[in-house]
């Protein structure tokens, strides 16, 4: 039986070509029919739509991840009147959210003007009828749950989440999803959030190329790894594994309105 897989969340535009180039070469192969493409920044997006437009797998997001400084206004009006004219080609606004590593790094690091930023990429994404996928990592999820609620966001994706078990409860009650990425094999913190999560509300992702450890430590981050992520949820959650690669593939192309 052939297990479908959608990635729900790749920086695509960051492999280098050669990696890239084997990557979508290898999709069909590895049972993989859609990648979820987010952006960086302005560039990113123009280079992911670029991708996008070369081969339809490609399902671009457009947005500002915020482990970066805020961008300039001009730079941001562009973003948003890319967001404008593509409207009907994005699948999503993303990657965007809060800066929490680069506060550790940077503990002076103010944060107002990285939530006032979100809150427009938020207000956009609603305007759009458009869902928005989330860099919101551990507390962070909360107070991105805040803004989400203030303006009744029907659809967000917590991508990779890492939090408490109060803050997920939040998000799965509002009805958002979250994903995990191949650390799922091996890291008993994101296997703890995956027992507690319905399918219908999980997706599986890469993040790629971000490397991972575990059984994949040296490799280069591949869709196909995703296989290994669903086998592990369905241990976890002691369901039948084709099971659940139907209801991870049907909440991924319902939640993104993938046609295939």
């Amino acid at each position: 039986m052939r297990h479908n897989l959608l990635d729900a969340h790749i920086h695509l535009d960051m492999y280098e070509e050669v990696d890239r180039t084997r990557l979508m070469k290898e999709l069909e192969a590895m049972s993989v029919n859609a990648l979820i493409a987010v952006s960086n920044n302005l560039e990113s997006s123009y280079r992911t739509l670029e991708l996008a437009r070369l081969d339809s797998r490609v399902k671009p997001a457009i947005g500002y991840h915020p482990e970066q400084p805020v961008p300039s206004d001009n730079a941001l009006a562009e973003i948003m009147e890319l967001i404008d004219d593509k409207q009907d080609q994005i699948i999503a606004i993303g990657e965007v959210g809060l800066p929490y590593y680069l506060r550790k790094e940077n503990p002076e690091l103010e944060l107002q003007p990285y939530l006032e930023l979100l809150e427009k990429f938020i207000i956009k994404a609603v305007a759009c009828e458009l869902p928005i996928v989330l860099h919101a990592v551990y507390e962070d999820a909360s107070i991105v749950c805040d803004l989400l609620e203030k303006h009744h966001v029907l659809k967000a994706h917590f991508h990779w989440f890492k939090g408490s078990d109060a803050v997920l409860e939040r998000i799965l009650s509002n009805g958002y999803v979250i994903s995990v990425t191949p650390d799922v094999t091996y890291k008993p913190k994101i296997q703890h959030l995956v027992k507690q999560t319905p399918l219908s509300q999980l997706m599986v992702e890469t993040d790629g190329p971000w490397p991972f450890e575990g059984p994949f430590s040296g490799e280069m981050t591949h869709p196909s790894m995703m296989h290994h992520s669903v086998q592990a949820i369905a241990e976890l959650k002691k369901l039948d594994v084709e099971e659940t690669y139907r209801q991870l593939y049907v909440s991924t192309k319902n939640f993104y309105r993938i046609d295939k």
